[in-house]
């Protein structure tokens, strides 16, 4: 979860370190801490909190020198406290390690560092025995120290390690974790993510897994487990700063809000040709491929998992093949019917999700086909996969992911029409009436977003609420999911979703006056039953707020109020019904007074199990 930088070079370190770490806060804040060499003497800095507190003290007490690494932190070992903020440091204070993952055998380790060496903790973290196990096998050699340490342990870890004895020399190790190193000039970066480095060069080399890094001013040697040297290719990064930034809205989540027409736009259109036909880059699927496949697995957490309940929908229509979806943290511990026949889909916004990685090299070790649907370039699910289909979002740095979802549904349906037009299981009229359909979303909902003060006033009615209900059928009912992640995520109301057919078998129970529920009524064929649901939760009380679309008035004549989405067909409504239940849950949140970008206990990227 956390975030790394790291830096080498002719700057300052701090001022390089905080400004990345800055841009990583939404990685980890429960606090943050930075290590640099200044004088041969290895000087550390840490506080509990955001990184406002630890530029508070920076500057009280200024450090100097051109060798660092900074970490912003997500609790997974000990609570947030200065003691347990990194990095963290040997006992003989030479050694410096920041690091995010987990180590598994960490209790072991402690122990064996304690009774052989005589090593004596000041934490409650997993990583401070990272620290000291460099320390017992350093001999004059970070490198080498590094690489034996790494031997010793087991798990998850991104390491960044710099050492008072070695004051040219900063060390970098990928394992599950995600880790970049950056190039210019003037030094060289490493970090978690790209936003971290976007101020100081857009060159950066993608390290892949269990791959060890040799940082210099001049510099960068990289080398794989065996301790290969490897030559890599400099990627380029297309975007620049300014996409990571709020760009005039209150937080970053509104913004990415607004910016879902773009990313639906961008999603689409980049994959249609002139012709009007499906472009997959990065997928080769031909027909004969397609035709092998007799089930698919859809796999994935959280939000990108909900995005997968509507592209089992579409996949099974429009292909005809059987599709299951299953949460990534589940999949590999059932024992799932996976072989060469099978299409596995792993969905994640960053590619880096630690279940969804551990699921899809599951599925790969069982023979199956996998094909990701992702955001980010380059990263760890992109590179695993035999096909990757990158959604044009752009960078989403609040922790509530919107925008990655409605272009992942994009995605979906993109995959669903190509299989299913490939093998001849729609006709023309279908696939054009999709393509028409979904081309049309950007514009609808560029109109919808309009009516934004609208939600705000909904939201002033329920943001006092302790607890609040989502219903939906079909499609709606994955809708639902999602629209209630939301709200209990940013807003920590405590929020429940059901396929509203289910109610009278359990959950009606608890609907009592007052009650809000929200209904979602955007699917016609089942419309007239979502309309008896809601009679059934006023019956008890209940204070409904539906979603439906702008031609379906009857709604009107049972709901309390209702928010109307523009008219689209049913497979497509997803796009659009959304998008309502994310800017409540702006609302519900800016009016409880929550910090909406950085929700408390999460982070955006989860590479932990």
């Amino acid at each position: 979860m956390c975030g790394i930088v790291g830096y080498i070079g002719s700057e300052k370190a701090t001022d390089v370190i905080v400004s990345g770490l800055k841009k990583l806060e939404y990685r980890g804040y429960d606090s943050s801490g930075i290590a640099v060499v200044d004088n041969g003497k290895l000087e550390i800095l840490k506080k509990q909190g955001r990184i406002s507190n630890l530029e508070k003290e920076l500057d009280k007490k200024p450090i100097s020198g051109t060798l660092g690494i900074g970490h912003t932190r997500w609790a997974t070992h000990g609570e947030p406290s200065d003691e347990n903020a990194h990095p963290h440091r040997s006992m003989d204070g030479k050694i410096a390690v920041v690091h995010n993952g987990i180590i598994e055998n960490y209790i072991e380790l402690k122990k064996k560092l304690a009774d052989e060496h005589g090593i004596r903790f000041s934490s409650g973290t997993d990583t401070e025995i990272i620290a000291h196990l460099i320390s017992v096998y350093y001999k004059g050699d970070l490198f080498e120290a590094v690489v034996r340490a790494c031997k010793d342990m087991e798990g998850a870890y991104g390491l960044g390690v710099i050492s008072s004895d070695e004051p040219e020399k900063m060390v970098a190790v990928r394992k599950d974790s995600p880790l970049i190193v950056g190039l210019s000039e003037n030094g060289n970066f490493i970090a978690s993510d790209i936003p971290a480095l976007l101020k100081y060069t857009r060159d950066i080399y993608l390290l892949e897994n269990n791959e060890t890094v040799v940082l210099s001013r001049n510099s960068v040697e990289i080398f794989d487990k065996n301790l290969n040297p490897v030559k890599r290719d400099v990627y380029h990064v297309d975007w620049d700063e300014t996409a990571a930034e709020k760009d005039g809205y209150e937080h970053f989540m509104l913004k990415e809000i607004h910016e879902q027409p773009k990313g639906i736009f961008e999603t689409l259109n980049r994959r249609i040709d002139d012709a009007g036909n499906i472009v997959l880059d990065g997928i080769n699927m031909s027909k004969e491929d397609i035709m092998k496949i007799d089930k698919v697995y859809i796999v994935a957490c959280g939000t990108a998992y909900h995005a997968g309940l509507v592209g089992k929908n579409t996949i099974e229509k429009l292909a005809g093949i059987p599709c299951e979806v299953d949460v990534a943290s589940e999949f590999r511990y059932r024992d799932p019917f996976v072989n060469e026949h099978t299409l596995f889909i792993a969905i994640s916004q960053s590619g880096e999700t630690s279940d969804t990685l551990a699921a899809l090299r599951e599925a790969k070790r069982r023979g199956a086909r996998v094909l990701s649907v992702v955001n980010v370039v380059g990263s760890s699910v992109a590179r695993e996969s035999d096909d990757v289909f990158y959604t044009w979002a752009g960078p989403e740095i609040a922790v509530a992911s919107t925008k990655a979802y409605t272009t992942q549904l994009v995605c979906m349906y993109l995959i669903g029409l190509y299989m299913g037009r490939t093998v001849g299981k729609i006709d023309d009229d279908i696939y054009e009436m999709y393509i028409k359909e979904l081309s049309e979303i950007p514009e609808k909902l560029e109109r919808f977003l309009e009516k934004e003060d609208e939600i705000h006033r909904t939201a002033e009615r329920i943001y006092k609420r302790k607890q609040v209900f989502f219903i939906g059928r079909g499609l709606d009912a994955g809708v639902s999911y999602e629209g209630s992640l939301k709200l209990k995520e940013i807003s920590y109301i405590n929020s429940f979703a059901i396929a509203a057919g289910e109610l009278k078998h359990g959950t009606i129970a608890l609907m009592e006056k007052g009650t809000i529920v929200i209904a979602l009524a955007t699917q016609d064929i089942l419309y007239d039953k979502l309309l008896s649901n809601i009679e059934e939760v006023k019956a008890r009380g209940a204070y409904v707020i539906g979603i439906a679309k702008e031609s379906n008035r009857k709604i009107e004549e049972k709901a309390d109020e209702v928010i109307f989405i523009p008219d689209c067909r049913d497979e497509v409504s997803p796009l659009l019904s959304v998008v309502p239940l994310q800017l409540l849950s702006y609302y519900v949140a800016k009016l409880r007074g929550c910090d909406i970008d950085k929700p408390k206990n999460l982070a955006k990227s989860v590479t932990v199990e």
